[in-house]
C-alpha cells in the first residue's frame, strides 16, 4: 500500500503563487507515476500533471503547462506542485495521486489518492 498526505493548499490573490506538497510512504518503491488532479466544486476532477516515478519525465494539462511544475525528490518521499500566476479558475480542491503503471491522465486510472488539499484564487 501506499499513502499520500497534500498540504500546502490555501488562499492567495490572483497572480500569485503556491507550492503544494504530497508526502509519500508505505510502498512508494512500486509507484510508476505521480500526479497531480483537481476537482472544483460542481466539476469532476481533472488532471493537473504527472511525473514519471524513475524517469521524472513529466506531462501537463494544457492548463498547467505553462504555470505549474510537477517534481519530487531524490528520495522519493515527496511530490510537489509548484503554482504559478493563479486565477480564480484554479481555485479547486487538489488530489496527490499514484500509480504503479505508466501515465495516464484518466482519473479511474490511479490506484491510491490522497485527501486533497483546498487552493482559493480570489480575484
Amino acid at each position: 500500500q501506499v499513502q499520500l498526505v497534500e498540504s500546502g493548499g490555501g488562499s492567495v490573490q490572483a497572480g500569485g503563487s503556491l507550492r503544494l506538497s504530497c508526502a509519500v510512504s508505505g510502498r512508494s518503491v512500486s509507484i510508476y507515476t505521480a500526479a497531480w488532479f483537481r476537482q472544483a466544486p460542481g466539476k469532476d476532477r481533472e488532471f493537473v500533471a504527472a511525473v514519471s516515478w524513475s524517469f521524472r519525465s513529466t506531462h501537463y494539462a494544457d492548463s498547467a503547462k505553462t504555470r505549474f511544475t510537477i517534481s519530487r525528490n531524490n528520495a522519493q518521499t515527496m511530490v510537489y506542485l509548484q503554482m504559478a500566476s493563479l486565477k480564480p479558475e484554479d481555485t479547486a480542491v487538489y488530489y496527490c495521486a499514484a500509480t504503479e503503471k505508466h501515465f495516464s491522465d484518466d482519473v479511474s486510472w490511479y490506484e491510491y489518492w490522497g485527501q486533497g488539499t483546498k487552493v482559493t484564487v480570489s480575484s
